[in-house]
């Protein structure tokens, strides 16, 4: 059986950027009017005042320091505090499969490949622009691929996820050559008038190719060693919105239904979780995480990484930022699935034939994902 390998990566970057400052300026701005707003009340003790952020607080919070958007106008307006995207009619490609098409470009030129010779499309992503028809399908007629395609979402795990189905279609014979897409509008599903959260995503789309490696003519590539998945329910992490909703009679008041989170019990819950997964992954390919040159792991909170980092190789020197776990979070934010990707994408330089690396996610769900990987 042939080695299966990932030969190409991709990645579509938005035009914009917000600074943390530039986001605290209008979050305060929303806050100070609505304070005023509710003036009475808040005097009365009916309810509590907005807090302001600050610029300090997201940095030592997540070690964000900023964000790339695709619409960042709306996102700053502190009496709209979402992004203003222009609908479009049914016949014009959608802004989802736009940005996918422009990373899947970059992958398969990465790759030496056309959109001809792809046989399986894999849209995942932590939150789908419709339900139907899939967006992965009309990915695939954009491209001109061939096959078949679907969408699938695992929340912040949905790309190593789809890495595994990828993998495993090829292995089966089903597919030759598979694109997975990453495509992350995040700023559309979170809620920026809320001081917990309103710092934490950025918007990007990634893209893999997977494919045999007798068949594969990139300069370099990347054998795929294993995968591992695994999923335990949670609600800490939770996005209730959906095509119920407008069924439910929720309260005026009630808080937007798109993105919350419980942010220290998913801290603590979660990076045992990961570590653990990932040691006990490396250790059924007969392998210790000391013998991994790269860690490429999932851009949420750089606390999370570093404490991740430590307890699988318990050393100072090996902490998230390093060679060793690179970052891109302070640049990009969190990117929900492509996170670990877009590291894989920029930081696999310097290494050598015969190296391992470990892509690895995690989040909702929750939802952990790894795969090992070799350079050729």
């Amino acid at each position: 059986m042939s080695a299966v390998v990932i030969s190409g990566t991709g990645l579509y970057r938005p035009p914009h950027t917000i600074s943390n400052a530039e986001l605290v300026e209008a979050f305060n701005r929303y806050v100070d009017l609505e304070n005023a707003r509710h003036a009475e009340a808040i005097a009365a003790g009916e309810r509590p005042a907005l807090a302001h952020s600050s610029v300090e607080f997201i940095e030592k919070a997540s070690g964000i320091k900023q964000r790339y958007v695709i619409e960042k106008s709306g996102v700053l307006d502190p009496a709209r505090m979402y992004p203003r995207f222009t609908e479009r009619p049914d016949e014009q490609l959608s802004l989802m499969a736009e940005i996918a098409v422009e990373a899947a470009q970059q992958a398969l030129k990465q790759a030496g490949k056309t959109g001809a010779d792809v046989d399986a499309v894999l849209c995942a992503a932590a939150n789908m622009q419709r339900a139907y028809p899939a967006m992965a399908i009309e990915i695939q007629q954009a491209l001109g691929a061939g096959g078949y395609g679907f969408d699938m979402n695992v929340a912040c795990s949905s790309a190593t996820f789809a890495l595994e189905q990828a993998v495993n279609a090829v292995r089966a014979g089903t597919a030759r050559c598979v694109l997975v897409v990453n495509p992350e509008i995040t700023s559309a599903h979170l809620e920026w008038k809320d001081r917990d959260c309103h710092f934490i995503f950025g918007d990007v789309c990634t893209a893999l190719i997977v494919e045999r490696a007798d068949t594969a003519t990139a300069a370099e590539t990347w054998e795929v060693l294993g995968t591992k998945l695994a999923t335990q329910f949670s609600s800490n992490i939770r996005n209730n919105f959906g095509f119920m909703n407008r069924a439910e009679d929720s309260s005026a008041t009630a808080r937007d239904k798109t993105f919350r989170q419980e942010g220290r019990k998913v801290f603590k819950e979660v990076v045992p979780l990961a570590a653990t997964h990932i040691e006990q992954h490396l250790d059924k390919l007969g392998l210790s995480p000391a013998q991994v040159r790269r860690f490429w792991l999932h851009q949420a909170n750089l606390g999370m990484n570093q404490l991740v980092i430590k307890k699988l190789l318990g050393t100072e020197q090996a902490e998230a930022g390093s060679e060793v776990a690179p970052l891109i979070l302070d640049e990009y934010a969190n990117t929900a699935s492509a996170g670990s990707i877009i590291a894989f994408h920029a930081h696999r330089q310097g290494l050598n034939t015969d190296d391992l690396g470990v892509i690895c996610s995690f989040g909702a769900g929750y939802s952990i994902g790894s795969v090992v990987v070799r350079k050729r």
